[in-house]
């Protein structure tokens, strides 16, 4: 109670029942309760629902479709990753536009004023990074540069496996070759 006057207590069930469709979690909320005209805290059961926003929900999807190493090409999984990622931005893109259109009305005096609303926008902008900081460019290049290696590495990488492909091929074929006691010349 002395640092934090509303205490919640979560209550975990830690035995698996496939049957069971919620979490196994019972959440209990503090009430101040008279009993015998004395006031004390008790804690009562509370309902609760979950809310996820579409990256949550497409993250968690990926994951859950994800194929283990041995089944599906990396190729494939990259692709389904960077199609996930692809989405939740363009929602992210698309909710960004929307608050940018409510503040532009609200300036102009088009919108309704809402406290509320205008709490919750100034709270999200003072979560966001600054994007003019020199830590941010900084860690934005060195980020940058990072991706920029590892593609590099990556199409050495490719062209490494086609050069031994190759090789493989040609000296299968100049086996063939000397087998039967003819010449071939190879470039």
């Amino acid at each position: 109670m002395d640092i934090n006057e509303s205490p919640v207590y979560v209550l975990l069930n830690p035995s698996i029942n496939p049957a069971q469709k919620d979490l196994p979690i019972t959440i209990y909320e503090s009430e101040l309760h008279v009993i015998d005209g004395i006031p004390q805290l008790i804690f009562v059961r509370s309902s609760y629902t979950i809310e996820t926003v579409e990256a949550e929900r497409i993250s968690v999807d990926h994951v859950a479709h994800l194929k283990p190493s041995d089944g599906g090409s990396a190729a494939t999984q990259l692709a389904a990753h960077l199609t996930g990622i692809h989405s939740a931005i363009k929602m992210l893109n698309s909710r960004i536009r929307l608050l940018h259109n409510y503040l532009l009305a609200k300036q102009k005096g088009d919108m309704p004023y809402d406290n509320s609303l205008l709490r919750q926008v100034s709270s999200l902008l003072r979560r966001l990074p600054a994007i003019g900081s020199e830590k941010f460019q900084d860690d934005f290049f060195m980020e940058y540069n990072d991706t920029l290696l590892i593609t590099y590495l990556a199409m050495f990488t490719n062209c490494s496996s086609t050069m031994n492909e190759l090789v493989d091929k040609s000296n299968t074929a100049y086996d063939r070759q000397g087998r039967r006691g003819g010449r071939t010349a190879f470039i």
